[in-house]
């Protein structure tokens, strides 16, 4: 294992920097060059490729993003695209690739190593939805701004007595909006995994007016509508229902950047060594995750079954103590 590739795909995610350090640090220490493959499965279907050095990799622990740059690539879906990425690897001499990213990329991780490439996965998700993993890169930090932002904005909740709707990230899990909700102190938390009715939302709202409640958030993820923006679509119901203020924020891209908290520093340094060590020993087709508190790899066929990350009784909790 002489030559490994490595890419960032998809959403980034801080703490993805932290990963390709290791990995960069670990192939100096073991005599493997690392090949950056910049911006994800697209430049390694068009073969831009720089080479990774220690120097390269210096400074860019606490850097949010990803050095490598990263984009979606929808050529890569085509038998054609996965091909033409195999001969990128080939012509560059890889014995080995290490895909970071969410579920999309790793499974584009899964179809080079059907292909015969020699590949391991990381997690790095804010979203926090990959199957097998309690955790994936960026998840703490994503969750740190959105709960500071929740802080916030309740000075002035309280201050003009409004209610605010707070759109977090999460089209299919509702981990950040549950999480940040609870340690924000919400009122109210809407999730995809929990069908709520505007009706009973509502509900909610006029429960709290009648104990003489006069502000109130609500953090809600933004795949718990159907259609389109869940904060706009809740905000817009709720205006036309109640004389209370609305106020819609919705955090959007702010949850992506910034610098990675050091638990996030310390799990991408976990998973990189994991990553490149696995690579050496000859493991392939498989992902790094936490699990039981201990990183170890597993298949990337369980990106195929669904996340369970949210704990219902963390959500039920939060209505418990709303009052």
């Amino acid at each position: 294992m002489k030559r490994i590739g490595l890419l960032t795909s998809g959403g980034d995610a801080p703490g993805m920097n932290a990963a390709i350090r290791v990995i960069v640090r670990k192939g100096s220490e073991i005599g493997a060059e690392i090949l950056g493959i910049q911006r994800g499965f697209r430049g390694l279907i068009d073969g831009d490729v720089v080479p990774l050095d220690n120097r390269a990799a210096g400074g860019i622990i606490e850097r949010g993003g990803t050095i490598l740059r990263t984009a979606r690539a929808a050529s890569f879906l085509t038998l054609d695209g996965q091909k033409s990425a195999v001969a990128t690897i080939a012509e560059q001499g890889m014995d080995g690739l290490i895909v970071i990213g969410g579920d999309g990329s790793l499974k584009g991780a899964r179809a080079m190593h059907e292909h015969g490439v020699a590949t391991i996965g990381i997690p790095a998700s804010i979203d926090n939805d990959i199957p097998g993993t309690t955790m994936a890169i960026g998840v703490d930090t994503a969750l740190n701004t959105a709960v500071d932002a929740l802080n916030k904005i309740r000075d002035t909740a309280y201050s003009h007595e409004r209610v605010f709707v707070v759109e977090v990230m999460g089209r299919r899990s509702g981990y950040i909006a549950l999480m940040s909700g609870l340690a924000g102190g919400a009122e109210i938390v809407l999730i995809p995994e929990v069908k709520v009715s505007f009706d009973e939302i509502y509900a909610l709202i006029d429960s709290g007016r009648q104990i003489g409640k006069r502000h109130s958030i609500i953090a809600v993820a933004e795949g718990f509508c159907a259609e389109g923006s869940a904060g706009r679509v809740i905000s817009e119901f709720l205006r036309k229902k109640t004389d209370l203020e609305i106020r819609l924020t919705i955090l959007g891209h702010l949850q992506r950047g910034g610098s990675p908290t050091a638990f996030d520093r310390i799990l991408a340094s976990r998973f990189g060594a994991m990553a490149i060590e696995s690579l050496v020993e000859g493991i392939s087709g498989k992902m790094t995750a936490l699990t039981q508190g201990r990183i170890a790899t597993i298949p990337l066929a369980e990106i195929e079954h669904v996340a369970t990350n949210v704990d219902l009784a963390l959500y039920r909790l939060v209505y418990s103590v709303a009052s």
